[in-house]
């Protein structure tokens, strides 16, 4: 995201922009990706308020929140797009809270994978992960990114909610 530090993202996360829905799609590639043709999109807040129930020392993905959303709300699928938008605009909305911190940090991306997006970097999340006792690993030598070592041992069960 740019521009961070004008835009109201506490603002962003309260708009439901006519979310929860679920949206029919006809595309037949987009049918064979992910499983079906009922693709649930559900607002910001909802991302936030499953972020914030991650315990320390847990991790979770979005893409395991983008599949109990679609579990709980009987559809195929979350549509990942707008999962990865709105999981940033929690973590910046928090960031720029005084009170009510989401543990944004602990939400990662595909296969355990840091968010770069996210308030401070990649560094930022990397400390704050190492400090709740998460071993970080760097992979790649152009296009370095960084890992949760063995992140599924530290997956948060969402069905718990």
């Amino acid at each position: 995201m740019t521009n961070e530090d004008k835009k109201d993202f506490n603002a962003m996360l309260h708009k439901n922009r006519d979310m929860p829905k679920i949206q029919i799609v006809t595309d037949e590639n987009v049918i064979k990706k992910y499983g079906g043709e009922k693709m649930f999109f559900a607002p910001p807040l909802v991302y936030d308020e499953i972020m914030k129930k991650v315990p320390f020392g847990k991790v979770v993905t979005v893409g395991k929140i983008r599949e109990y959303l679609a579990e709980k709300n009987g559809a195929d699928f979350t549509d990942p797009l707008t999962a990865g938008i709105f999981t940033s605009i929690a973590a910046w909305a928090s960031h720029q809270r005084e009170v009510d911190e989401t543990p944004y940090w602990r939400t990662l991306k595909s296969d355990g994978e840091l968010n770069a997006k996210y308030p401070g970097g990649v560094e930022a999340q990397k400390e704050k992960l190492e400090s709740e006792g998460h071993i970080v690993i760097q992979k790649g030598k152009k296009n370095i990114r960084y890992f949760i070592k063995n992140y599924e041992e530290s997956l948060f069960d969402l069905i718990q909610l």
